[in-house]
């Protein structure tokens, strides 16, 4: 261990209290900031749910059917209070992620070495922005694909069959987007859970190489467990998986490149420090 390191660790020891008393802060900002995000999301939750129901409205267009005579139903008098409950939940934990994760990250800071903090900021950027990228892909493309692959199942009544019409009910349909929203978003944080383990030595490229088979299995069998029954959002979330699979393949194989390099560099500048040191001793003998 250098002697830079050994300063470092010096300066982050602090008495058990004292961690205390910062992880106590660092959960009030995180709880009041979700709270402040939760009470912004329940004002608006009509609006958002109304916004939640735009790819709805885009599915009836695909089936040839009249968007503005989309309805959604609730069965029981408290059900679309707590479909907005859970929606300003769910509204609230993503709007205040950003606070919550600087919080964490500014916890364990602390604790860690520079080159382990300058390493674990860029996934702290990264993060959300691909969980953005996996919501919009559901806003924009799968979402009205899948509702599309339901409106297709109406049957329309004649002599021969009776009428059955689709009428989503507001809590069915809200746990129907956020799900789709949460597994693409997980799916979308491969690369960075990959990366951070290759950064740490606990992953290699070799290995995701290795097992791309079993990656390619467990894609399709997480999409049929946390996608609704139809071939469209277990395919529409399997193929992004696997895709993001060999993007993290990519990703580990350039962290692996620098980590060499630094040690190379390392090892140049220690050696060059050794020399140094010798020949200081020879002149002053």
């Amino acid at each position: 261990m250098s002697i830079s390191e050994k300063d470092e660790i010096d300066k982050s020891a602090a008495p058990l209290m004292e961690h205390l008393i910062e992880l106590r802060r660092r959960l009030m900002w995180s709880i009041g900031g979700f709270f402040v995000a939760f009470l912004f999301c329940f004002f608006f939750a009509k609006q958002l749910f109304n916004l939640l129901v735009i790819p709805f409205k885009w599915a009836t267009q695909w089936a040839g059917l009249d968007p503005h005579k989309v309805e959604l139903i609730y069965t029981a008098p408290q059900e679309f209070f707590f479909t907005q409950v859970k929606l300003a939940m769910f509204g609230g934990m993503v709007i205040a992620f950003p606070l919550i994760a600087t919080q964490i990250y500014k916890f364990i800071a602390p604790g860690l070495y520079k080159n382990e903090r300058n390493a674990f900021l860029p996934f702290l950027i990264a993060s959300p922005i691909l969980f953005l990228m996996g919501a919009s892909l559901v806003y924009f493309f799968f979402t009205p694909m899948v509702m599309w692959f339901f409106l297709a199942m109406q049957q329309a009544g004649t002599d021969d069959q009776v009428q059955i019409s689709l009428l989503p009910k507001v809590s069915e349909y809200l746990s129907l987007i956020m799900t789709l929203i949460f597994s693409f978003g997980l799916v979308f944080q491969l690369p960075v859970v990959t990366s951070l383990m290759t950064r740490v030595g606990m992953l290699s490229s070799e290995a995701l190489v290795e097992k791309r088979k079993w990656a390619i299995v467990i894609a399709f069998v997480v999409a049929a467990v946390l996608t609704p029954p139809d071939p469209i959002s277990q395919i529409g979330l399997a193929v992004p998986t696997i895709l993001l699979y060999e993007v993290s393949i990519w990703s580990a194989r350039l962290i692996e490149r620098s980590k060499e390099r630094e040690r190379l560099a390392r090892e140049k500048r220690e050696a060059a420090e050794a020399a140094a040191e010798k020949a200081a001793d020879a002149s002053s003998t």
